[in-house]
């Protein structure tokens, strides 16, 4: 277990360090000012990280050991949790709240939250091009990939707007069902879905183009 931890902090070190960082500062904002508002920074960079710890945790076990149906499962998971990367980026609209009072601060705080959620999402990414490219042609796997990007613009839109979560798909699907056929016909839907889901698209490819 101790070689475990080891492990997982030296490889993971940099991106460690990163997330330290945004939790550090939103503490050292509520110790300065006795105001925890941002806290929820917290947990939505956790929300963030799960894909990445998803894809990684598969990464490191034998893929061939797992079952087809366990991968498929695997994927809608993680197919769900994605939007969650990306989605703090849309936290910059609580710079506008009462309690957001250190203006430039604050602003620097959601940047690097949503810089860290990005980043995790990305790196989450790339980790499942990689299993699409082992079973698929790369033109394929990248048309998966720019699909993937889509639905994950649409899932911000529900997870701002429509103000679900991603345990809603469980624990309340009718009603979210409901929720996302009514917001098919609304063209701030499809705005919002292709701007992020687009943006997300071209983060990705950029990062695939430095790595080549």
């Amino acid at each position: 277990m101790n070689r475990f931890i080891l492990f997982t902090l030296i490889h993971y070190r940099t991106l460690l360090l990163s997330l330290l960082f945004a939790t550090t500062l939103v503490l050292i904002r509520a110790l300065i000012t006795g105001s925890s508002f941002y806290g929820f920074l917290i947990w939505n960079l956790f929300l963030a990280a799960l894909p990445y710890i998803l894809t990684q945790t598969v990464f490191w076990y034998p893929f061939e050991r797992i079952k087809n149906r366990t991968r498929l499962v695997l994927f809608l998971i993680w197919l769900v949790l994605i939007p969650n990367a990306p989605y703090i980026i849309t936290d910059l609209i609580h710079l506008h709240n009462e309690y957001s009072f250190w203006k430039w601060f604050d602003l620097f705080i959601v940047f690097v939250f949503a810089f860290n959620g990005l980043i995790l999402g990305i790196l989450s990414l790339i980790d499942v091009f990689k299993f699409l490219s082992f079973h698929l042609k790369e033109r394929w796997a990248l048309i998966a990939v720019f699909g993937i990007c889509m639905i994950s613009g649409y899932g911000i839109y529900v997870g701002r707007f429509l103000r679900f979560n991603s345990w809603d798909i469980a624990i309340q699907p009718h009603v979210l069902s409901h929720e996302i056929l009514l917001s098919l016909g609304h063209s701030k839907v499809w705005l919002m879905t292709f701007a992020f889901g687009l943006f997300f698209w071209m983060v990705f490819s950029v990062f695939r183009w430095v790595k080549e």
